[in-house]
């Protein structure tokens, strides 16, 4: 049976739904020319005035908004209400310059919170369910969005966070954890740690649900997480900027569903910023319909997807997008050839004698690109003898050429040699750049 947080709107037909999101932006784009001096210089640059704004098609004449905005005016500078109406900030790691600083009202919270009751509705998370939240929680968005999503809808939360793994695999056994919330990578270590006590995932806990996110990962990631441990892998996403985990797929699996009385949902061509067609590949563009504090038009979020807009099979009108394929900036070249981990990672999950880790080195040797990949072997796998090792290498290398149409060197590891995660992997070490 298909459960809905609120079937009126879920179901809303299309375009009762699309006439709901032209009065939203109308309004949002009112607003923040009201409230931001940001956004009001932004669109006089562009020659825009709210009344331009009449139709969904208009959106396209509204200038983008990037993360460097948000750094640019750092701490609330793009803010449209003073600081006596928030009541929660929340800021990003700054390890690429200075953080950006997301504020909240009430409001904003409160729709935060039925994004994620939508979502977690969806895959069939409710009363009744204990969920172990394993993302940080404090400034980081991961933990605390997804805490008051699940009490929205009646579970008990375990807030676990991240980190001292052994005791929370004891806990998810002896509390009876039902629904886990993480990194895949942080999952798959947690699995291993798992294996490493005796305590078997799929025979020895309650746990039926993940929900993974924060880090691109596969569906052929999905599939081999489902096989080893019997639970439903789904998918989540949100970034910082526009609250944090925000939207995931439902029981169906056929891509995320964006709430569209919420958001205003584009991909781009992320070299000219044109609007593509569904079904194209491209970059993710939002505009919040609902926000107070930190409203964002036509934000870049700069994550590759495509954008379905067809109902889904669970009967929900919004439209979704499919699973993130890579950051627009992750994308490596390598001698003229455009390389995505995914495409590595996707390679690699179909070869069962290679386990869940790897790593890509890329290094410039006399003016000539090279790539390296650092790939463990499962423990069923392991050989002492040269031969075997290196007749999986060549048939691993092989695979990867076929898809990548680039020769990479293959280097097997013995299981648990490569560095394990317990928030974002890092599974790319780009020498070129240092």
């Amino acid at each position: 049976m298909i459960e809905y947080w609120n079937p009126l709107t879920e179901r809303m037909p299309t375009e009762e739904l699309n006439k709901l999101q032209e009065e939203k932006l109308k309004s949002i784009v009112r607003y923040v020319y009201q409230h931001s001096d940001f956004y009001r210089k932004r669109f006089d640059e562009a020659g825009i005035k709210p009344d331009d704004i009449k139709t969904l098609a208009d959106v396209t004449k509204l200038p983008f908004t990037y993360k460097k905005d948000l750094r640019d005016t750092y701490p609330t500078g793009m803010f449209c209400v003073p600081n006596e109406q928030l009541v929660r900030f929340h800021v990003s790691s700054g390890t690429t310059g200075k953080p950006t600083v997301v504020g909240y009202t009430k409001n904003d919270v409160d729709e935060w919170a039925t994004s994620l009751a939508r979502a977690m509705t969806s895959i069939g998370i409710g009363r009744g369910d204990i969920i172990q939240i394993s993302y940080g929680y404090g400034l980081f968005t991961g933990g605390l969005g997804l805490h008051y999503g699940a009490e929205e809808v009646g579970s008990t939360v375990l807030p676990t966070s991240s980190g001292n793994t052994e005791k929370q695999i004891e806990l998810m056994q002896d509390l009876g954890t039902t629904a886990m919330a993480c990194t895949p990578s942080y999952f798959l270590f947690m699995a291993e740690v798992a294996r490493s006590m005796g305590v078997s995932i799929r025979d020895d806990t309650k746990l039926k649900i993940g929900i993974f996110g924060a880090e691109p990962w596969s569906q052929q990631m999905r599939a081999r997480i489902e096989e080893t441990t019997g639970i439903k892998a789904y998918d989540v996403f949100g970034t910082s900027e526009l609250s944090g985990p925000l939207f995931t797929e439902c029981t169906y699996q056929d891509g995320i569903h964006i709430w569209a009385d919420q958001f205003l949902v584009e991909v781009v061509d992320p070299k000219t910023g044109e609007s593509l067609p569904d079904g194209e590949r491209g970059e993710l563009v939002i505009t919040t319909l609902a926000k107070e504090a930190l409203p964002l038009i036509r934000y870049r979020i700069g994550d590759n997807t495509v954008l379905n807009r067809e109902p889904c099979g669970c009967g929900r009108t919004h439209p979704r997008i499919m699973r993130i394929l890579g950051r627009v900036d992750d994308m490596l070249i390598i001698r003229g050839i455009n390389v995505f981990p995914g495409q590595i990672e996707s390679v690699l999950m179909n070869i069962p004698e290679v386990g869940e880790h790897f790593q890509i080195i890329v290094d410039r040797i006399n003016e000539l690109d090279v790539m390296k990949i650092q790939i463990e072997m499962t423990d069923a796998a392991f050989s002492d003898k040269v031969k075997d090792i290196i007749k999986l290498e060549d048939k691993v290398a092989s695979a990867l050429h076929k898809v990548l149409n680039l020769a990479v060197k293959v280097e097997l590891v013995e299981h648990g040699s490569l560095p394990r995660s317990m928030g974002k992997s890092k599974k790319v070490i780009d020498n070129r750049k240092l």
